[in-house]
C-alpha cells in the first residue's frame, strides 16, 4: 500500500496545483485580457494528469478496500479547486491511523 499511497499524494497534488493555476491565473487571463495560452496548455495537462489521478486513486481504494461510493468521492475531488488537498491530507491521515493500530493475531491452526 505504501506505493500506492505514495503514487496517490504525488499526483493529488499536482492535478490540484495544475487546476488552481488554471482557475486562477489561466481563466482571468483568457477572459480579462484575451490571453488564451495559460487554459490551452495547463487546461490540456490538467486534463492528462486527472486521468493519471483516476487512476492512482483507483489502485489505492482497490488495495485498501474503499467502498465505491468513497472512491468516487475522492476522484471528483480533483475536479474542485483546493479539495484535492484536503481529500490528499485527509486519506494519508487515515491510512496513517490504519497502520499503526495493532494487527489482529491470527487464529493458531
Amino acid at each position: 500500500m505504501g506505493g500506492a499511497l505514495t503514487r496517490y499524494r504525488v499526483i493529488a497534488w499536482i492535478v490540484g496545483v495544475a487546476l488552481v493555476v488554471l482557475v486562477l491565473i489561466g481563466m482571468p487571463l483568457k477572459y480579462a485580457f484575451d490571453e488564451p495560452i495559460v487554459v490551452a496548455v495547463v487546461g490540456t495537462a490538467h486534463g492528462w494528469l486527472y486521468m493519471l489521478y483516476l487512476a492512482a486513486t483507483f489502485d489505492l481504494g482497490r488495495r485498501v478496500n474503499w467502498p465505491l461510493k468513497r472512491m468516487l468521492l475522492v476522484m471528483l475531488a480533483g475536479t474542485v479547486p483546493f479539495v484535492s488537498f484536503v481529500a490528499e491530507r485527509k486519506v494519508t491521515r487515515e491510512l496513517a491511523a490504519r497502520q499503526t493500530r495493532a494487527p489482529e493475531p491470527v487464529a493458531a491452526r
